[in-house]
């Protein structure tokens, strides 16, 4: 529910003062994906596009004047006119179209606002995943340089009133004030200063908010406040859980190392697990997720025979595998970890490592082609497990969740002067 300002604590939530680009006719030329999902040929790509393309700002080049040579192109940017700053304060509403995998076109709605920055201590803002200190020192040092927020995160708000839904879907009646395509999803953007804005903003004012997407650059900005106290807020797009373009999609592991004893990988899994040979074709994902009730755990691609893994029964697999809370122990994904992930890492080698994709034809790909020796494919954990984990206090297993589409870079930026 909404909750208002009081006791001392600030607004979770708060209109803000913007900066936005001047030329909104061009914008699918302008903003960029989420700089941790931007790879080399990605960020090339999007240079190319425009010379004031965000990325040149987002993920500067350079070595180690990149975050100086990004302050400087901002200013320049500013000085010319490219961007523009918003005379009062106010939200910015998106909505984003897309395509689903079940081939059903879903809109997506939110309101960027300024959120307070503060310790997850504080129990506002509940995070369900661990962060890395590399890339957190990368974004420290852009934000220490340029003083400017370029990316919202991205939030989701329980919204149990529906206050927050009713608002954005008022605010979306009328004709957007920009337009713009990015990676296949259309974004709207409404732009909503003074009085209007501010109900909105109250509606998204709720006990808690919880990151989704975004935790580096959450904890990024703490790191920032504690020496820059005025630096209270960071920006982020808020989703209410009854939003009908909310998806997850599940993150799968492909192993990499040396040639696997199958039959030998197969026997081990064979002790807590019912192994049932399907058909390498992309309707496995179908029927693995059919079957998830079942009690179907995943499904193990090996040199392309796919089998999926069915738990036995009075096998026991709610153990706390690694010592986790209950709410962390029950997911499949970390149960996944445990159970085939690891012993898929042991039977590659000394060297086997493990990376993560949400696109099963990449992990299909990269298997037939010689660069891993095997895939765990997932099922998403429900939107629901994940803010139950984040309630808990806990964290999920890494690389467990994949919000789509993901928040557009460059749609609005938040100055911290």
């Amino acid at each position: 529910m909404p909750v208002a300002e009081s006791q001392g604590a600030p607004s979770l939530v708060r209109p803000f003062r913007g900066e936005q680009y001047r030329a909104t006719d061009t914008l699918s030329r302008l903003i960029a994906p989420p700089y941790d999902v931007i790879g080399r040929e990605k960020r090339k790509q999007l240079a190319a596009r425009s010379e004031h393309n965000i990325v040149h700002l987002l993920l500067p080049e350079g070595g180690e004047g990149r975050y100086d040579r990004a302050a400087r192109s901002l200013e320049a940017w500013r000085n010319a006119g490219i961007l523009e700053r918003a005379r009062n304060p106010g939200i910015a509403v998106i909505r984003q179209s897309f395509r689903h995998s079940d081939g059903i076109t879903r809109h997506r709605t939110g309101l960027i606002g300024a959120v307070a920055v503060e310790p997850f201590a504080a129990g506002r803002v509940k995070p369900h995943e661990k962060t890395h200190a590399k890339p957190k020192a990368d974004r420290l040092a852009l934000l220490r340089t340029t003083r400017t927020v370029f990316d919202a995160l991205f939030m989701l708000a329980r919204d149990e009133s529906g206050d927050l839904q009713s608002w954005l879907a008022d605010v979306t009646t009328s004709r957007p004030s920009a337009r713009a395509d990015l990676d296949g999803v259309s974004v709207e953007l409404w732009m909503t200063a003074g009085e209007p804005g501010e109900p909105i903003a109250a509606a998204a004012n709720q006990e808690a908010l919880y990151i989704a997407d975004g935790h580096h650059r959450y904890e990024t900005a703490i790191a920032f406040q504690r020496a820059s106290p005025q630096a209270d807020r960071t920006l982020s797009l808020i989703v209410p859980l009854g939003d009908p373009g909310l998806v997850v999609l599940p993150t799968h592991r492909v192993v990499h190392g040396h040639p696997i004893r199958h039959e030998a990988l197969l026997d081990h899994l064979r002790e807590r697990f019912q192994v049932r040979e399907v058909p390498a074709e992309d309707d496995f994902v179908r029927l693995l997720e059919g079957t998830k009730s079942q009690g179907t755990l995943c499904a193990l691609v090996l040199s392309g025979r796919v089998y999926l893994l069915l738990r036995k029964g009075g096998a026991s697999l709610g153990e706390r595998l690694t010592g986790d809370h209950p709410a962390v122990a029950s997911l499949d994904v970390t149960r996944a970890d445990a159970l085939v992930v690891r012993p898929a890492l042991e039977a590659a080698g000394e060297a086997a490592r493990v990376s993560y994709t949400a696109d099963v034809g990449e992990l299909l790909r990269t298997i037939a082609g010689g660069e891993a020796v095997a895939g765990i494919v997932l099922t998403p954990p429900s939107v629901e497990e994940v803010l139950t984990v984040a309630d808990a206090g806990a964290t999920m297993p890494q690389k467990s969740t994949y919000f789509v589409p993901k928040v557009p870079s460059g749609l609005v930026l938040l100055p911290l002067d």
